[in-house]
């Protein structure tokens, strides 16, 4: 038997021979042979450009040719913010800084990076319309509500869930009623 450790999660994988290595792991369901990073380099103004220069070719050639273009483009944009003169640097530590003060931190459902709570959004008008499932007599949730707003630091995309108050009247209710 064999033993590999997950570079995501930092779980050691244990697996069987006969089988074979595993190209997922079993519990934060990352790739494990696409193991994908980022390198910046840092140096002076036309070792960067030539650099650039190199990058444009293999973009046209289809060096980013890849199924998961939405995480791609948002690479891009990051990338596009340092190359205009933005502090790549900068923008993780206060990221960072953001995430240290979160009570809730979830992972982007999209590249797995994580969320920067942005705020929340009451939901007090007609546009949510509850329904009551069947074997209950009464919704589950009820207006008004609140959801946090959560924005992906990497890709940036949006997701939202119920706020805390919500979640526990959620609860109760389902516990009430089964």
């Amino acid at each position: 038997m064999e033993t590999t450790i997950c570079p995501w999660c930092q779980t050691e994988i244990v697996w069987d021979e006969e089988l074979g290595a595993e190209e997922e792991c079993p519990y934060c369901h990352n790739e494990l042979k696409g193991y994908r990073t980022l390198n910046i380099q840092l140096g002076n103004e036309e070792e960067l450009e030539d650099e650039a220069e190199l990058e444009d070719g293999a973009q046209d050639a289809g060096y980013w040719e890849e199924s998961d273009s939405t995480h791609l483009e948002a690479i891009r944009r990051v990338e596009s913010f340092v190359a205009g003169g933005g502090d790549l640097l900068a923008y993780e530590s206060g990221v960072e800084k953001v995430l240290d003060g979160q009570d809730e931190v979830p992972e982007c459902p999209h590249c797995r990076e994580y969320m920067l709570h942005v705020g929340q959004q009451s939901i007090t008008d007609g546009s949510f319309e509850p329904v009551v499932p069947k074997g209950m007599s009464s919704p589950l949730l009820f207006n008004p509500m609140k959801l946090n707003v959560y924005v992906c630091s990497a890709c940036f995309s949006v997701s939202r869930f119920l706020a805390e108050e919500d979640r526990n009247s959620l609860i109760r209710t389902v516990s009430e009623k089964a």
